[in-house]
């Protein structure tokens, strides 16, 4: 049986009450780089997006929970993307918004619940995700939950100044 509570944290559908939440975090600009976004968002676009995030994973292809600590508070998100269900795989994404909340082992806790989820429910044969060759926690995170670096993306994203290299890692369900 595979929960989404974990010791310190629990997953949850996204509400309409995360529209702040979910609009501060898309219109950051020092985070941008992390879903290759260009451009911001208006309220009205997450209202809507909230308002179908119902969609069943089947149907919309990705899934994105937010992340909560045990006084309920929402510290984070976390989303299944590129979900593919003929091949049995789907990339993995992770963001603790606050620096206070980080090195917490709330992101460690939920990239677990997830990869659970992923695996045992969605029966998923794989995940995979990308990460910046300087984004060094997340590459840390995801490694000591049992990814592998499996190939190197040079000059996949570009800042406006410099060119960085990517690096997918992937967990296979053995």
């Amino acid at each position: 049986m595979v929960s989404l509570k974990g010791k310190h944290i629990y997953l949850r559908a996204l509400e309409p009450e995360d529209l702040e939440f979910v609009y501060t975090i898309e219109n950051d600009t020092n985070l941008w780089h992390l879903s290759d976004t260009q451009t911001p968002y208006s309220r009205f676009l997450i209202k809507q997006y909230l308002e179908n995030a119902q969609q069943d994973i089947f149907e919309a292809k990705q899934l994105r929970l937010a992340i909560c600590n045990k006084d309920d508070d929402t510290v984070g998100l976390i989303d299944v993307f590129d979900f593919d269900i003929k091949n049995k795989r789907a990339g993995i994404g992770i963001l603790i918004k606050d620096k206070e909340n980080r090195n917490l082992g709330f992101g460690k806790e939920a990239l677990e619940l997830l990869v659970d989820y992923c695996f045992e429910t969605l029966h998923l044969h794989q995940v995979y995700a990308n990460i910046s060759v300087n984004n060094l926690a997340s590459l840390k995170l995801f490694q000591k939950n049992g990814f592998k670096k499996i190939g190197l993306k040079k000059d996949w994203s570009f800042d406006g100044k410099i060119y960085t290299d990517e690096f997918l890692l992937q967990r296979i369900n053995n």
